[in-house]
């Protein structure tokens, strides 16, 4: 297995990885969004089945970004899934996100499961004329010694997500190492993806790695986006079809004097920080 490692200089590269896992429904084909609805609504086994496949894949990664995670509702069997994968692959720590609940039906969020204990995790209800997009800040450290993990998904609509980006750009412009990752829903090559990242000095170097559909990816819509302080490396696309979504890796290089902490127990939680409501934004 291949976790966080060292180089002879002593840096430190972790292997990260972002999926939207569609609440845990295998996709393979487009008529399977008709065919396979009831999936979205009601458990069955073959979920289960499915979550272990992604349990297995992410164990060898020290960060894993989700979204469409399902907090526990009737079509996950009640079943918060973060915390599901985070118990089967061995993840000591993990926090989720709840933001879009339809009844008691289905629950959608996102995650995050890391093999290093953070100091913080905020969340944030992002802005849009549908609500039910968030994103999940998780922090490590302090200052230009820190790391910052944000998770997000971003809306359909190309005005809400220039709103969600623009408020994100504010929350999260004074850190100096800083990760984005998520269902962008648009490839960095949208004026609004080209806007944040000029904000922010972010690199895009998953930006022309096509994510969507699973079965046969030709839109690059998934991203793990960084600042110039951070090194990429060996980007890539996982080719599954666990999801509608492929998985996106990329190994990543801190610099000097960054150092995170091993999580040697089992974290369910830590500091939840006040999250600005988008209600609030002028």
């Amino acid at each position: 297995m291949h976790y966080s490692q060292q180089d002879p200089e002593g840096l430190q590269t972790l292997r990260l990885l972002s999926f939207n896992i569609q609440a845990g429904t295998s996709t393979a084909h487009y008529h399977h969004y008709v065919t396979h609805s009831w999936r979205q609504i009601l458990p069955h086994s073959r979920r289960t089945e499915n979550l272990d496949a992604i349990a297995g894949m992410v164990t060898p990664y020290d960060m894993v970004a989700l979204q469409e995670v399902d907090s526990g509702s009737l079509r996950s069997g009640f079943i918060n899934q973060s915390r599901y994968l985070a118990s089967q692959a061995g993840m000591p720590f993990w926090c989720h996100q709840s933001n879009r609940k339809v009844g008691t039906v289905a629950y959608a969020g996102n995650g995050f499961l890391s093999r290093f204990e953070p100091d913080a995790v905020e969340e944030f209800r992002l802005p849009g004329v549908i609500p039910g997009r968030g994103s999940l800040v998780v922090r490590f450290g302090k200052g230009d010694a820190g790391l910052v993990i944000a998770v997000v998904h971003l809306a359909l609509g190309k005005r809400a997500r220039k709103l969600q980006l623009e408020f994100l750009s504010r929350q999260l412009g004074s850190h100096a190492n800083l990760v984005v990752m998520g269902d962008l829903n648009t490839p960095v090559s949208s004026p609004e993806v080209l806007d944040f990242c000029k904000r922010l000095n972010l690199s895009t170097p998953t930006g022309g790695l096509p994510s969507y559909p699973s079965w046969q990816p030709q839109r690059a819509i998934d991203h793990i986006l960084l600042t110039q302080s951070l090194l990429s490396l060996n980007p890539r696309v996982l080719q599954v079809t666990y999801s509608d979504h492929c998985p996106v890796e990329l190994e990543v290089q801190l610099p000097p004097g960054v150092r995170l902490r091993p999580a040697m127990r089992p974290v369910v939680s830590v500091e939840t920080l006040a999250s600005e409501s988008p209600d609030q934004i002028s």
